[in-house]
């Protein structure tokens, strides 16, 4: 193998490890980060064997990573003719990646609030209109205040989720410098 083949597989190499060190930032795993790197830098489609042997994991290991990769939109999966295996390609544009992946975390911490708001509301509502325990009616009144002033946010980042998904939000921050 050439020198310059060396240095573009090391300059891969430390590239594939900053793209999985990175991805902890926002909670994905080093190894999912690592196989997103591998595709990143493919040039053709790969297998999950292709995969495993480049990264250095269990093939199940690989797969799971792939399925986290699948959900967010950072890799999908494409046919090849006359081969009966899935192959992976990653999506190359940062900036779409980074909106699919925030706008699905937000949808879902608001989905996991909502649900348990639903559930406690109606037991606090209900403790502040029967109960005649003063000190008890304040502190049921304080968490639902508490529950009302996280609508706003919550309206928040749905409008920016939505923003997001629609494109609007480069109406106010272009994608470029202009």
């Amino acid at each position: 193998m050439s020198t310059e083949r060396e240095s573009i597989d090391q300059a891969r190499d430390i590239m594939i490890s900053a793209i999985a060190q990175s991805m902890v930032i926002y909670g994905v795993t080093p190894s999912v980060g690592r196989i997103y790197g591998v595709l990143y830098f493919s040039s053709e489609p790969l297998t999950l064997d292709e995969i495993k042997n480049q990264v250095a994991m269990s093939k199940a290991s690989v797969s799971n990573g792939m399925r986290e990769l699948l959900e967010t939109d950072m890799v999908t999966k494409v046919w090849m003719k006359g081969d009966r295996k899935d192959h992976y390609v990653a999506e190359k544009d940062y900036l779409r990646n980074f909106l699919s992946f925030f706008i699905k975390k937000i949808r879902q911490e608001r989905n996991l609030i909502m649900k348990a708001t639903e559930q406690v509301e109606p037991t606090l509502e209900a403790i502040v209109r029967d109960t005649s325990d003063d000190q008890v009616k304040e502190e049921a009144q304080k968490d639902l205040d508490l529950i009302n002033n996280s609508y706003n946010y919550f309206d928040w980042t749905m409008r920016l989720a939505n923003a997001m998904e629609s494109g609007e939000i480069f109406d106010y921050l272009p994608k470029t410098k202009k």
